[in-house]
């Protein structure tokens, strides 16, 4: 007799609470294997396939294509120890997995643990096999096929005002918490009431609309239904909410200077044909590591409950990448223990990762200063806005030949323009210059790194 276990999406680390689901990988009917991957959900940071721990005949799923899935939501549920499901069991009868008598995964993610699962029944939304329950559980029986799932709809009412607000997203309270919204108050559409962030969206929509109501103050123009609405959410919201929380939260400054980088890239042609490739943008990056060795200030994070500036022992070294799903900031790990080579190899590997979508959440994360090369977009400057919780980030022009004043003679030049922009609270403006006049004059006379190699 089959035994139906509900699969929820699981914690995917990194403090992540939301994925949205990209791809379905099985279908209703479907014989799923314990491990295989069952849908591609987009986190905030990475796209990441979801293997199911449990082996079976898959039930229904939940959550059609785009849709944003809290954590712990369900994702579908398989029914174990139905006829097909013994298609993976060996000539002993004996399951294939690793537990002992169980369809269980014996690998662990996070809320799923080893060994056998809860049996778990629910209501099975529409099915390709049959799922007897058995009468002594009470339970009822799977809804058919055709029958409709209700949707509830967020609304505005007294709930219960001295019971827990069902929030699993620190995003949606955060929401809420500046719009001045009660959660108490609104009835959620989730499952088991759950509150979601289209059900306080749909809150605050309701509570300006009575406020404007009761006024004299025209109501705000609804904008053009004829525009395309773009949602800020995956990769690009959290892009979005990471450089506004930059822009509130650290008061930054930004100073920057032209450079003659015409030894450097004679100094870069030379290592080439002496061996492998060496990329401007890995140079640069072995640079900054000298740099933050002489100006540790930079390379710091600030606890502000705390009212502590936190020294970094090590560098990890993001660098800004463009990709089809928007632009991500992989992280180079230990790049003070690096040379040049290794830092450019690095720097590949992550690169193709990113354009392949396959960089995982914790090559996205932890790094202590960021490099910005914009040049490769053809323009000469900007004004970085630093990566949060970082204190700095080195951007870097394009490379152009330009007219400069070389050895008392007005010559053309190889020139390059780079801005820094800092966490003031770090450091004061002769810190984040010298930091910046260091990296100038290894740009302009590579020999001068020499002394920290």
């Amino acid at each position: 007799m089959a035994q139906v276990l509900e699969f929820k999406l699981p914690d995917l680390g990194e403090g992540l609470t939301e994925a949205e689901v990209v791809r379905w990988l099985v279908e209703v009917g479907d014989v799923v294997a314990v491990d295989q991957p069952v849908v591609e959900v987009e986190t905030a940071k990475a796209m990441v396939e979801v293997p199911c721990p449990y082996g079976g005949v898959v039930t229904a799923r939940f959550g059609e294509e785009g849709a944003e899935l809290p954590v712990g939501a369900p994702l579908l549920t398989v029914a174990v120890g139905s006829v097909e499901a013994t298609e993976s069991r060996g000539a002993s009868g004996e399951p294939s997995g690793n537990g002992a008598g169980s369809e269980a995964s014996g690998n662990v993610l996070v809320g799923y643990g080893t060994g056998a699962p809860a049996a778990r029944r629910r209501r099975v939304r529409p099915a390709a096999v049959s799922v007897q329950v058995p009468a002594t559980t009470g339970r009822p029986t799977p809804a058919p096929a055709s029958a409709p799932v209700p949707t509830a709809v967020p609304v505005l009412g007294v709930v219960d005002p001295q019971g827990p607000v069902a929030v699993i997203s620190p995003l949606v309270r955060k929401l809420a918490r500046q719009h001045g919204l009660d959660l108490r108050q609104v009835v959620g559409s989730g499952r088991d009431g759950l509150i979601l962030r289209t059900d306080v969206e749909s809150a605050i929509r309701a509570t300006d609309e009575q406020a404007t109501a009761g006024t004299s103050v025209p109501a705000r123009p609804e904008p053009d239904a004829s525009g395309e609405r773009v949602a800020l959410r995956g990769v690009r919201g959290a892009v979005a909410e990471k450089l506004s929380r930059s822009r509130r939260e650290i008061p930054d400054a930004t100073c920057w200077v032209d450079a003659d980088a015409t030894e450097l890239m004679a100094a870069r042609a030379a290592m080439n044909t002496a061996g492998p490739k060496v990329s401007v943008l890995a140079l640069l990056a072995r640079i900054c590591t000298a740099a933050l060795a002489r100006f540790p200030e930079l390379n710091s994070t600030v606890d502000a409950e705390a009212r502590e500036i936190v020294r970094l022992p090590g560098v990890h070294l993001g660098f800004a990448a463009q990709t089809e799903r928007g632009l991500v900031v992989p992280v180079v790990r230990d790049a003070h223990t690096r040379n040049a080579e290794s830092i450019g190899a690095e720097i590949a590997r992550l690169t193709e990762a990113a354009r392949d979508g396959k960089l995982t959440p914790a090559q996205l994360t932890g790094g202590t200063f960021t490099l910005n090369n914009y040049g490769v977009f053809g323009v000469d400057g900007s004004t970085p806005i630093i990566n949060h919780p970082e204190a700095a980030m080195l951007g870097i022009g394009r490379i152009v030949p330009k007219p400069w004043v070389h050895e008392g003679e007005l010559a053309v030049r190889q020139v390059v323009q780079l801005s820094l922009t800092f966490d003031h609270r770090v450091c004061d403006g002769g810190t984040a210059g010298g930091f910046l006049r260091y990296v100038a004059d290894c740009v302009e006379q590579p020999a001068v790194l020499l002394r920290t190699l």
